[in-house]
């Protein structure tokens, strides 16, 4: 069972982070956002603020923008036009080392080509941490061996990252990110090559701290009712545009879904899971 607990090592980030959380900063404020590639516009005039310590589920169909959106929001991309802030600086005034301090990405597609083991991918979380020309100390090795432990990865330890499947890998950089130890996660599909079991441990450690240590995740999800089920917070998207966003609640329902999805549903409350979930109807083979 995955039981990960960031809480457990307070980074200076995070005690940054949670000070300006006093004072009601926005985390992010992104204004009039635009992104294409060539001629290809992807994101149109996007405005959003994200306020700390709250899950936002990103939904929209495929290519509406939403990778392109976290992409950005990471740092690891310039809009075309338009500004972003990360706790009220212009996120190009961080450096790179600076920023891993402060956000994780667990991307949706992983490639590593070279033979490293499972152990040392996860250790290269602390590389932010680590000072240059110098090698991890005995904190940082300490910090990865727990998270190990924690993310139930001590069997595939020694193994080579090259050896596993993709829901593995997903594992592993998830894991890496958690040990990098950040006041923010951001996730793109995340989730998409895990099994259900170890899906629904993800969301749950995450989703733990959001409500335990005050972090922000921020997380693009196909699965409406995972998105129901764990965010308190959704934006919609389409064709590089935010149609709604707000309360999960408020934003997740029949109107909404058939405007950005073009397909009937039905929107409820479900005791078993404790939140508003989603049906649409099968056509089964006669």
């Amino acid at each position: 069972m995955l039981d990960v607990h960031l809480s457990d090592v307070i980074c200076e980030g995070l005690q940054n982070y949670l000070a300006l959380m006093v004072h009601k900063t926005p985390v992010f404020e992104v204004n009039r956002l635009h992104f294409s590639y060539g001629r290809q516009k992807v994101l149109d005039n996007i405005s959003l603020t994200i306020e700390a310590g709250n899950f936002y589920a990103i939904v929209g169909p495929n290519g509406c923008g939403k990778t392109t959106l976290l992409d950005i929001m990471a740092g690891s991309k310039t809009p075309g036009s338009g500004s972003i802030r990360y706790l009220g600086r212009d996120i190009k005034e961080y450096g790179k080392r600076k920023l891993a301090r402060e956000i994780a990405l667990v991307p949706q597609d992983f490639y590593i080509h070279f033979p490293f083991t499972v152990g040392e991918v996860v250790l290269m979380g602390r590389h932010p941490y680590i000072p240059r020309f110098g090698g991890p100390s005995k904190e940082d090795i300490d910090i990865a061996e727990a998270i190990i432990e924690k993310t139930g990865l001590c069997r595939l330890k020694d193994k080579y990252i090259t050896e596993l499947s993709g829901g593995e890998k997903q594992r592993v950089v998830f894991a890496r990110a958690l040990v990098q130890d950040t006041p923010v996660l951001i996730l793109d599909e995340a989730t998409s090559n895990m099994d259900i079991q170890y899906t629904l441990n993800f969301l749950k450690a995450v989703s733990e701290e959001v409500s335990q240590a005050g972090r922000t995740v921020i997380s693009a999800l196909h699965d409406l009712n995972l998105a129901a089920n764990y965010s308190n917070k959704m934006v919609f998207m389409k064709s590089g545009r935010i149609v709604s966003e707000g309360n999960t609640p408020e934003v997740l329902t029949e109107e909404g879904i058939k405007a950005v999805f073009n397909v009937e549903s039905r929107v409820y409350f479900d005791r078993y899971s404790n939140s508003c979930q989603v049906s649409f109807k099968g056509i089964r083979p006669r």
